[in-house]
């Protein structure tokens, strides 16, 4: 079983914190073998007993009963109430499954998982685990429901480096590999190259548009397919609602509204498929309200929607990276710098502002810079900044890791993912 420790030793630094830990991401990226598997095998580690481990997996058909929150939050009192010298683990997976349900013996009132949840926190001698793989409530409800209890660790597909730490060889190859099937953790029990598409394939057919559809209400499949496709194809690029309207409207002959679209988008945000980068002034320290960039949280399932045919190495070595930035717990937006010389005001973009506290770096992410034009392009907006702060390009033509004579740090891509070079 691949161990991904740094998500275990987060579990393992919040366990009986007083607060539920809410693992997010999105489904298949690992969240319940975390849970279930590792974390279940640690506690027993600690000699914990089996039987105090209580396990809901409300996926499974077995346990569909505790849906209903009212029933769950029952049968787990029954199991640790007058045992206040025991200690209790609750795990519960895919906890957006839970419907909500009218409480007639305590006048008719509504009641949520996070009720019975905030109920079952009483309980000293329990500690509550939860999964779940849409962040439309969670996101909210860790904020709101919980009442500011609840510890939420995000789950991502594999990084590279635990994608390497399983297949090994040479670097250059995995990472290639990597690039096209991306880091969802099925595909290292494959070999055959059909199968890993095969596979990517119907995690989106069979269980990321149907869960998109049926959680939502769609109305619209099609248009809903459409926008996935175009963010697919337009990774690391800007754009927003009103640009995809307009594309479709174009491509399908009928008048596409943007309100629609930015609710799928939304949708799609929420299912933990993609994710947004905001652009950020750098000089002006304020957001733009649009175009952002949109990243596929895993670079195989980007792929796997376009069939394998737009292979840009370039975008998705951004992409790649955005994704690492954030796994690696980073705030991460796309910064925005204007170039004032010449009588122009002229915008240029840095790939990634990105903050850590109080810490803040600049990231360039160059796939080659084969070409004089091509270097002037990538340093000219960092070299715009004028300020103190660390400012790093990240390569893939260079065998090693170099300052050059602006104080900009050059950095092979490998050794970035493979952790190997010190960021802050």
């Amino acid at each position: 079983m691949l161990k991904r420790d740094s998500y275990l030793n987060r579990m393992i630094h919040h366990m009986w914190n007083g607060e539920v830990k809410v693992i997010t991401g999105i489904r298949r990226c690992g969240k319940s073998v975390l849970l279930f598997d590792l974390f279940y095998e640690y506690l027993l580690s600690q000699e914990v007993q089996e039987d105090h481990i209580i396990k809901i997996e409300l996926d499974q058909r077995r346990y569909y009963k505790f849906r209903n929150p009212i029933t769950l939050c029952e049968y787990v009192e029954d199991l640790v109430s007058g045992k206040k010298d025991e200690k209790f683990y609750l795990f519960i997976d895919e906890v957006q499954l839970t419907t909500k349900v009218i409480d007639k013996e305590n006048g008719d009132i509504e009641v949520s998982i996070y009720d019975m949840l905030n109920e079952l926190k009483a309980y000293k001698n329990l500690d509550v685990y939860v999964t779940g793989s849409n962040s439309k409530g969670l996101s909210k409800d860790i904020a709101t429901e919980f009442r500011g209890r609840a510890t939420q660790i995000h789950v991502f597909p594999l990084s590279f480096e635990e994608f390497y730490s399983h297949v090994g060889g040479d670097e250059r190859n995995a990472l290639d590999t990597y690039m096209l099937y991306g880091g969802m953790p099925r595909l290292l029990a494959l070999t055959d190259e059909k199968d890993k598409k095969d596979y990517l394939s119907s995690l989106y057919s069979e269980l990321y548009v149907k869960d998109i559809v049926e959680r939502n209400g769609i109305e619209r499949e099609d248009i809903l397919n459409d926008i996935l496709d175009f963010l697919a194809s337009q990774i690391s690029s800007l754009t927003n609602p009103t640009n995809i309207a307009n594309a479709l409207t174009s491509m399908k002959n009928e008048k596409v509204n943007s309100t629609l679209v930015s609710n799928y988008v939304q949708h799609i945000i929420d299912s933990f498929l993609i994710s947004m980068a905001k652009r950020y002034d750098v000089k002006g320290k304020t957001y733009f309200k649009y175009p952002n960039k949109y990243y596929y949280t895993d670079i195989g399932l980007r792929n796997a929607r376009l069939n394998y045919r737009q292979y840009d190495p370039g975008h998705i070595m951004e992409n790649i990276i955005y994704n690492e930035l954030l796994r690696r717990g980073y705030s991460v937006d796309v910064g925005v710098v204007t170039d004032r010389t010449g009588g122009a005001n002229v915008q240029k973009e840095i790939d990634f502002i990105v903050n850590d506290a109080d810490k803040k770096i600049y990231i360039q992410s160059a796939f080659q810079m084969d070409t004089d034009k091509k270097e002037s392009s990538e340093l000219a907006s960092l070299i715009l900044t004028k300020d103190f702060f660390k400012k790093i390009i990240v390569r893939m033509d260079i065998p090693h890791n170099f300052y050059d004579d602006n104080g900009i740090f050059h950095c092979n891509l490998i050794d970035l993912l493979l952790g190997r070079v010190e960021l802050f």
